[in-house]
């Protein structure tokens, strides 16, 4: 290593010292109350979003599950499956419209 004269050390005494004092000025910001509540807040966000992305699909893949079961591949509607589902729902209806009535005339 060659002879360093005292203004060389000085200089690197100084050079240390501002990358010691960003060092710490960057360790103060990350540890302040406001940025960890603020990184807490985005990871939440995040886990919330992937959350609701993956509800999404699952949905979307049951209701295109449901819907195979009433539409064919080339979009006509399962007569025989939707005839009887749709005697039901007018059942259930019909029922829920009589005990309402029945409720009513009370």
């Amino acid at each position: 290593m060659p002879d360093r004269t005292p203004a060389d050390i000085e200089a690197d005494i100084i050079s240390r010292r501002r990358e010691l004092a960003a060092t710490l000025d960057e360790i103060a910001v990350r540890v302040h109350p406001r940025t960890m509540a603020g990184d807490a807040k985005a990871k939440a966000a995040a886990a919330v979003d992937r959350t609701v992305g993956r509800a999404y699909v699952a949905a979307n893949r049951a209701v295109a599950d449901v819907r195979s079961q009433f539409v064919d591949e080339e979009g006509s509607p399962r007569l025989e499956r939707v005839i009887p589902v749709a005697v039901v729902a007018v059942a259930v209806v019909g029922g829920l419209f009589a005990l309402s009535a029945r409720r009513h005339r009370r």
